[in-house]
């Protein structure tokens, strides 16, 4: 097939565009390359059936394709909130420019929306038809309230348009090719271990989220993308870690003589987070295999090969 993926050079995109490529597929990749990197898909580059176009999909565009995987967004704090007006217009303008792609080219639409989208949880673990709990005018709103309106957009098309959509709803991702910046907790404390420095936990670690490791995630977006399933279905690990447990991890895997310091809770930062994959296992078929220490020596491993390198 000829297949579109939008942030195809971001950390999960790039994993994504691996597996397609492998399979034989002809792939586009699109990216700004706000938060994706040409070195993610570097060994793809040259490859006849790959083409990288560094489009910002909140203009439009006109390809010919079979499938479209939208993964294009900033997907860490520290990123959507640096230009947050620029986040919602990609969630809600972008997601509107890909819809219309799919629509006029009858592409099958897969849309990579976010645990954001059931705020701070009131329900634990959170199913599918929990509607969320968010603060429409907090900081991370223009990432939470876009993937919000993005899935809206998604079922007005294929109700409307009949546009052939999918939704996936995705959980903490980790693994290699995660940028060191990012802010994401995984990311943060294998950075500060593998550089010595102190592990900074926010608030007291008793905040839970649970970690996918990205291989499983990719293994569970292209099941939905090519099952009957519309969703919007969750893909996540359902193990449920506190923060300060992911912490002593990271510590006792990198150096254990490491400190931790304590430092405030962020505004709206959820206090538990644990997907119920029930649909997906029995509309996908699917669940994660790799445990978290495992995928974590994976990441640890990437991360001290990529600073003694410098990138």
């Amino acid at each position: 097939m000829r297949i579109l993926v939008t942030g195809g050079a971001g950390f999960i995109g790039s994993h994504l565009i691996d597996c397609l490529m492998s399979e034989g597929h002809d792939v586009i990749c699109l990216d700004n390359f706000y938060t994706g990197h040409k070195r993610n898909i570097v060994k793809w580059l040259g490859n006849p059936r790959l083409d990288l176009i560094r489009h910002d999909i909140t203009e439009p565009i006109r390809l010919e394709v079979d499938q479209i995987y939208h993964l294009a967004c900033p997907a860490s704090p520290v990123h959507y909130q640096y230009n947050p007006v620029k986040t919602i217009k990609t969630n809600v303008i972008g997601t509107l420019n890909m819809l219309g792609l799919a629509k006029r080219v009858k592409a099958r639409f897969l849309l990579a929306s976010t645990s954001e989208v059931y705020g701070d949880p009131e329900v634990h673990p959170q199913p599918e038809e929990y509607r969320g709990n968010v603060n429409c005018i907090g900081l991370r709103s223009c990432y939470d309230e876009g993937k919000r309106v993005a899935e809206t957009l998604a079922f007005d098309y294929h109700r409307d348009n009949k546009v052939d959509i999918r939704v996936a709803r995705i959980f903490n991702t980790y693994g290699p090719r995660m940028l060191f910046n990012d802010g994401r907790v995984v990311s943060n404390f294998v950075v500060q271990a593998l550089q010595g420095n102190p592990l900074t936990v926010y608030g007291d670690g008793s905040q839970t989220r649970s970690f996918c490791y990205v291989s499983d995630l990719v293994d569970g977006l292209q099941k939905l993308m090519n099952s009957d399933y519309i969703g919007p279905v969750n893909l996540g690990n359902p193990g449920e870690y506190t923060i300060l447990e992911l912490a002593k991890t990271i510590q006792d895997l990198v150096n254990p003589g490491l400190d931790l310091v304590f430092k405030p809770l962020p505004q709206d930062d959820p206090r538990r987070r644990q997907p119920d994959i029930t649909k997906a296992k029995q509309y996908l078929d699917w669940s994660p295999t790799i445990p978290l220490q495992e995928g974590l020596k994976f990441t640890i491993k990437d991360f001290r090969e990529r600073l003694e390198a410098g990138n």
